[in-house]
């Protein structure tokens, strides 16, 4: 039973994070934009934060990404 389902929860979990990532680096790239064409002279530093802030959003897909794929290749809940 708990097999058939795990292509479902496989695909949930790669799906869902990655939706939030994109949503999360599409608005923070909106936001970077908007605050450089008001302050030109701080674009240097906040591409720094903005660049350090999609790394992070980016880094916690990949790591869901890759625990779900562990759990499709080495399920630990069959007995």
């Amino acid at each position: 039973m708990s097999m058939d389902l795990l292509p479902l929860a496989v695909a949930i979990l790669i799906a869902i994070p990655a939706a939030g990532s994109c949503i999360g680096i599409g608005l923070s790239a909106a936001r970077f934009l908007q605050a450089s064409a008001r302050q030109p002279g701080l674009g240097p530093e906040l591409q720094t934060r903005f660049f350090l802030a999609a790394g992070l959003l980016d880094g916690a897909f990949i790591i869901a990404t890759g625990i779900s794929l562990w759990f499709a290749t080495a399920n630990p809940f069959t007995r």
